[in-house]
């Protein structure tokens, strides 16, 4: 028997199974498949997220919504329609940080807290909300103000201006400062604000922009003493003999926040909401929009700095959309950015607030408390930050980086706490040198440190403080001295100080700097350092220092080394910007006008001739176009935003890729066909369709030419409704042969 025997009975086979299990899947919504799919053919959205999606939409009909100067916004979905994009966010932010002014943070301005070296129990403070309690209103008020005399001025403010690395200003504010409570409610921050209004003044004489950063709240909202009040905390040397006399603490054991509510930690999660607490914060956010609504300089606002990830979702969700009403109602063009919670997750952001103009996510990135790594280690996790922002960008729109820093140890003093670290850090030995002279020196109380002291309590559970005059500092990068200079670790097992002909600490913080910069600004919304500076010198942590020194360029707006930093980490990674689909005609419009008047073509005939267009003649011409505009003025701090009608998408490919590759949209969401290659499901298919086809050639060729098979087959009672079929075509394509009377009749 010749192959040509099998091709015709093989060929109706196939056919029956095409007709069988294929064409009922023709009649099904095949549009509806294809939007849950995304470029690799996996689901984008789960089941339940599809349908989520499908009732927030009728919800949405149902709420005729809460009529806004430029949108309208729906309460019972939290999202928002009409939005007339009156501010788009067509421009990177490159910012600092003003850490350390209006809120205290014993590492940022240690000076102001050496007063409390070797304190007892009643006068230590730790944060802001104890100094006030241990130094009382009177003397508490005269150290600040002369702590917001010298540590934001106008000249650094103007300094900022001139290096040409720095368009926008991240300003920590106290809750305390709007709503007093506490120690703070008797005259302790009085005259702070008076500060803040003076220091947007000069923002706006300089052509910065300002964020008000809520960075604190009542009872904390995360543990730190960052937020105010370090909670969690509690006096040992009292409970416990063992220390001999040593006034001890912890508090990194103990760790919670309880600005939400009360905080279990046997189960990680709040037995109750403080309402009031929420309410609280909400009053705070009114009195900051009536307070600077009118000022020319301020940005937005961020109406609460990193709620730690214990935070119960929902009930943060509600009161960022409760807070963002309130600032829509009376400041109508600020932005409005919220912090992740630290939690970085496209299933927990995606879809929040959407519609909603001005609305942005805050994630704090930062390396220093990694396990040590080779500096290759270091440059690829700082160039994979790119793809996890580009991946909220298309589920939740702008991403900003609102904390960063160059540190990649955990050395800087007190860090962690005052007198105190966490658990096991820092990792490596740190390197100790003088002390710096106090900014605040000669008047402040604890100025100039006794340098004939060792190590003062009280002691935390971890060290960390001056000894004889030397304060713990960053460890120097060494130079490897064999293997692949990247890849070598010898610096982990060095001495932290490095001899000055080994030292490679400039040179790996230089790369560092830019792979940052290319990753933070290159696809974002934009970014601000952490922190402007230090009182101890700590250039990694301090930008002004880290300009001096050469690490982060002056002019780094457009400085062509930041944008192919990442270009080794990230060869195969390719970003593109798209319009989102069902935008409105008006809005693609003015998204064009934009970016024509950036690049002086409004009046070439052929501009005018795209503006004119409509419909999808005129969506896709702005597509081609904004892509274009967005991939040639990225890295010179455009985004793809366009008044919020546009997006990023990426995919992976080589970059000589690029100009081959075709791309297609459907018009509910997006999903991405590479023209040129197989992807990975139609390969999967078309294997399983060789295999059928090769079994199918197997059984017809057996059934015909082994009458042992043959019979064995029509015997089966498996085969039986195959092998009595009356069907000619199946008989004799099986050589099957021909029904008895009796087979006949039960047929």
């Amino acid at each position: 028997m010749t192959i040509m025997h099998l091709v015709r009975p093989t060929a109706f086979w196939l056919w029956a199974l095409w007709m069988l299990f294929v064409v009922p899947i023709d009649d099904c919504d095949a549009k509806a498949v294809a939007t849950e799919m995304n470029v690799d053919g996996a689901s984008s959205l789960p089941e339940e997220s599809h349908k989520k999606h499908k009732d927030d939409e009728k919800e949405a009909e149902d709420d005729p919504g809460i009529p806004f100067l430029h949108f309208l916004a729906h309460d019972t979905t939290m999202t928002c329609t009409a939005d007339e994009h009156a501010r788009p966010f067509n421009n990177q932010i490159r910012g600092v940080n003003l850490g350390g002014w209006m809120v205290l943070e014993p590492w940022i301005t240690p000076s102001i807290f050496y007063q409390f070296l070797n304190g007892g129990e009643n006068t230590t403070a730790f944060d802001m909300y104890t100094f006030c309690q241990v130094l009382g209103p009177d003397k508490a008020n005269e150290q600040l103000r002369r702590h917001w005399d010298r540590w934001v001025t106008k000249d650094i403010v103007r300094q900022l201006a001139e290096s040409e690395a720095v368009n926008s200003l991240r300003l920590p504010l106290g809750d305390f400062q709007f709503v007093p409570y506490g120690p703070y409610a008797t005259g302790c921050v009085d005259g702070g604000l008076e500060y803040v209004d003076q220091l947007l003044d000069w923002a706006y004489e300089y052509g910065l922009t300002v964020l008000l950063d809520i960075h604190t709240m009542k009872d904390s909202q995360n543990g730190f003493d960052n937020s105010g009040q370090a909670m969690g905390f509690a006096w040992t040397s009292s409970l416990n003999s063992e220390f001999g006399g040593l006034t001890t603490f912890q508090h990194w054991p103990i760790r919670t926040a309880n600005w939400i509510g009360t905080f279990n930690p046997q189960t990680a999660q709040y037995d109750n909401i403080n309402q009031g607490n929420i309410q609280h914060a909400l009053d705070v956010i009114q009195a900051v929009v009536d307070r600077y609504a009118g000022h020319p300089a301020v940005l937005g606002l961020e109406p609460l700095n990193e709620p730690w990830q214990y935070t119960p979702i929902d009930v943060l969700k509600r009161f960022y959309w409760d807070g963002y009403l309130i600032v829509k109602k009376t400041a109508p063009y600020w932005k409005y950015i919220m912090h992740d919670s630290f939690r970085l997750d496209t299933s927990v952001w995606g879809g929040f607030m959407d519609g909603c103009p001005e609305r942005a996510l805050d994630t704090h990135i930062y390396q220093a408390w990694r396990d040590p790594d080779s500096r290759v280690g270091f440059y690829s996790d700082a160039c994979a930050q790119k793809a996890r922002l580009a991946d909220m960008e298309q589920a939740f729109g702008p991403v900003i980086v609102g904390e960063w820093s160059l540190a990649t140890d955990n050395c800087a003093m007190w860090l962690n706490g005052f007198n105190d670290n966490l658990p096991g850090f820092p990792r490596l030995p740190c390197k100790y040198e003088p002390c710096r002279t106090s900014y605040l020196a000669p008047e402040q109380p604890g100025t100039p440190l006794d340098n004939s002291k060792p190590l003062q309590g009280p002691f935390g559970t971890g060290l960390s403080g001056p000894i004889f005059g030397l304060c713990p500092n960053t460890r120097d990068w060494l130079k490897e001295s064999s293997g692949d200079p990247f890849t070598g670790r010898d610096w982990i097992t060095a001495p932290p100080k490095a001899p000055k002909q080994l030292d490679d600490t400039d040179d790996v913080m230089r790369n560092l700097a830019l792979k940052k910069l290319d990753a933070f600004s290159g696809i974002g919304h934009g970014f601000f350092f952490w922190n402007f500076r230090t009182d101890l010198y700590e250039p990694q942590w301090s930008y002004m220092e880290a300009l001096d020194r050469g690490w982060i360029p002056r002019g780094n707006l457009k400085d062509e080394k930041v944008n192919t930093a990442c270009s080794r980490e990230e060869s195969s990674v390719y970003y593109k910007c798209v319009l989102k689909r069902g935008q409105v005609d008006k809005a693609v419009r003015s998204a064009l006008a934009y970016a024509l008047n950036v690049e002086n073509k409004t009046n070439l005939p052929e501009s005018q001739e795209m503006l004119n267009l409509t419909g999808q003649a005129l969506h896709e011409a702005a597509e081609q176009f904004l892509g274009d505009f967005f991939d040639d003025n990225r890295h010179n701090g455009a985004t793809c935003d366009f008044g919020g009608v546009a997006m990023l998408i990426r995919r992976n490919e080589t970059l000589s890729d690029r100009s081959s590759s075709a791309y297609y949209y459907n018009d509910d969401e997006y999903f991405q066909v590479v023209q040129g290659g197989p992807s990975l499901w139609i390969l999967v298919v078309a294997g399983m369709a060789t295999a059928l086809v090769g079994a199918l050639m197997g059984f017809v060729g057996a059934m015909r030419s082994n009458q042992g098979f043959n019979r064995r087959v029509r015997e089966s009672r498996i085969f039986r409704p195959l092998t009595q079929s009356s069907n000619n075509l199946i008989r004799s394509s099986l050589a099957l042969p021909d029904l008895q009377y009796e087979e006949i009749l039960k047929v």
